[in-house]
């Protein structure tokens, strides 16, 4: 089991931890530049792209969750049709984004409140990286689908070249062309389309026989069609609240100041490298528990639930050391600004406690996914969120400001992890025996 946990896991980890490197790899560029303002209007930026595709994780998720149970029945047209579903999904999906573009851009700016030099390039930004909508939700599709095959190594070469892309856009536009904060939008643009490319590429090499005898009408069946939607409404509004989350802690950080914005972005990316490393083990989970799931095989799932608990516990522990011992240094790579520096250092505390609490919610995730038990999730996002995010912020932040964003975060991810256990035998292992 530990080999088939790390076979998938470990692709995963890769595949996961390149997403913020890229960021990071950003935003050492933009932070390095000779005004601050420039990082925050990444941040932004960034901040709005992150609600408007995040809303659109079902993509990936709900295809991963149902895939994996048909990979588990041994169902090959279904295989095929699920990723039919969840392809013109997204491409609906992608173009009524870019059609929709004005109205979005007006929303966006509404909610946020920066200085008019953050606005700035963030508009910039946004007025670019619209356009990559369809092939950034596409991606979403193909990668889910994968996965749910039980195969993690095709996402990861797909995440590798459209980061490595990225990266050397990026550093191209920014350093040789002075775009600035247009070079990092149109450096994603261009990468993301062409990682569509290749992934179509590696569909047909390995999959083209999936796509075969496949018609219409079986793709637009009405009970496939509800039992699909079903399970990515859940998940939408559970990625809603969760992209709530973090769009209320970036607005709340330019309140702040540029600087707070600054070291809050910067922190946030430390964050993030440890979700999506822990994240590979919740990618696990989602194809090994939905494969057993639809093999109706309860005793392998239990085991392979509790291994994935392990790995992921034993990563966290060895990030919040790198965090306690190196903090400072991983800042400095991110900014050689001394205010932002000491600001960060200010909130380190966060970042070292985060990884002993944040693993458990995210493989509870995973696992709830191959279960497709997403009605659970939901509850539990909601709990988080409005009963104990908002409120814990706002009791604290007259006391201690920037530090309550901190400590409302923590609070989430703790109720997030108790409520995911509490739900997890009527959920999933009832359901299954």
């Amino acid at each position: 089991m530990n080999k088939d946990i790390l076979k998938l896991a470990i692709p995963s980890i890769i595949t996961n931890v390149s997403v913020p490197l890229l960021s990071s790899v950003d935003t050492a560029l933009v932070g390095h530049l000779e005004h601050q303002y420039y990082l925050g209007g990444v941040a932004i930026g960034a901040m709005i792209f992150n609600f408007i595709f995040w809303a659109f994780g079902f993509l990936r998720m709900g295809t991963t969750g149902l895939t994996a149970q048909a990979y588990g029945e041994n169902n090959q047209r279904e295989c095929g049709l699920i990723l039919s579903r969840a392809v013109i999904v997204a491409l609906v999906a992608g173009v009524a984004l870019i059609l929709l573009q004005t109205l979005i851009h007006w929303t966006a700016f509404q909610s946020v409140t920066a200085s008019d030099d953050v606005e700035k390039q963030a508009a910039i930004y946004f007025d670019i990286r619209i356009w990559s909508a369809p092939a950034a939700l596409l991606i979403y599709a193909i990668q889910g689908w994968f996965l749910g095959m039980q195969n993690a190594r095709y996402p990861m070469i797909i995440a590798i070249f459209i980061n490595c892309l990225t990266i050397a856009l990026d550093v191209f536009f920014i350093q040789v062309l002075h775009l600035k904060v247009a070079g990092v939008a149109l450096g994603t643009l261009i990468a993301q389309y062409c990682g569509v490319v290749l992934a179509s590429a590696l569909f047909y090499f390995k999959y083209r026989e999936y796509a075969t005898g496949i018609v219409r009408k079986q793709i637009l069946d009405v009970a496939a069609m509800k039992k699909f939607f079903s399970v990515n409404r859940d998940i939408f509004l559970r990625t809603m609240l969760l992209i709530a989350t973090y769009t209320f802690f970036t607005a709340k950080s330019a309140e702040y100041g540029d600087d707070v914005l600054a070291a809050n972005t910067i922190l946030m990316q430390l964050w993030m490298i440890l979700a999506y490393g822990v994240d590979g083990f919740a990618y696990a989970a989602e194809s090994l528990v939905g494969r057993f799931v639809g093999a109706k095989d309860l005793v392998n799932l239990k085991k392979a639930v509790k291994l994935i608990f392990v790995w992921a516990v034993a990563l966290g522990g060895i990030v919040t050391l790198a965090y306690l011992f190196f903090g400072e240094l991983i800042v400095r790579l991110f900014t050689s600004n001394e205010i932002v520096v000491a600001t960060a250092m200010t909130f380190f505390i966060w970042t070292i406690i985060a990884p002993l609490v944040n693993g458990v919610c995210f493989v509870w995730d995973g696992v709830f996914i191959g279960a497709t038990a997403t009605k659970a999730m939901l509850i539990s996002m909601a709990i988080a969120t409005v009963v104990f995010y908002f409120p814990v912020y706002y009791l604290a932040e007259p006391h201690i400001g920037n530090h309550a964003l901190w400590l409302a975060m923590i609070a989430y991810m703790v109720v997030r992890g108790v409520t995911l256990t509490l739900y997890a035998p009527g959920a999933i292992y009832r359901k299954i025996a």
